[in-house]
């Protein structure tokens, strides 16, 4: 049985722009683009790992606010679980730090982006609700 492995991303939004991160090319599923975020730890949240990942990832502290969407997506080695929530910056400005690019990019063009496709079904739901 493959191993599930449980990931958060955060939907960060401003003025009709959503904030995402393209993927370096030393991680898998190079230069795709996601919603930041990572793996959940054992014996923590979602909402806790959220934080902690934007914090090492853009170097920013946020709100975890509302779920956006659930994914499950199996590749050939493992079952990945993503969980998108949206999210509210409340300190710093989003670094660069793990990620080859952050963009902001206008809600309606997201559909533009090369996306990793665990996040295609968040990409859809904020599409829908506009």
């Amino acid at each position: 049985m493959k191993p599930i492995i449980n990931v958060v991303g955060a939907v960060i939004m401003s003025n009709g722009y959503v904030l995402c991160a393209l993927r370096s090319a030393n991680m898998s599923l190079a230069l795709h683009w996601e919603f930041p975020g990572g793996k959940i730890k054992e014996n923590e949240t979602p909402e806790e790992a959220l934080k902690r990942e934007i914090k090492e990832e853009l170097n920013c502290d946020i709100v975890v606010q509302s779920r956006v969407e659930e994914t499950t997506k199996e590749s050939d080695s493992n079952i990945i679980n993503l969980s998108t929530y949206k999210a509210k910056i409340i300190a710093g400005v989003p670094e660069a730090i793990k990620h080859e690019e952050l963009r902001w990019v206008n809600i309606i063009e997201l559909r533009n982006l090369k996306w990793a496709s665990a996040d295609i079904p968040t990409v859809n739901r904020l599409m829908y609700e506009m």
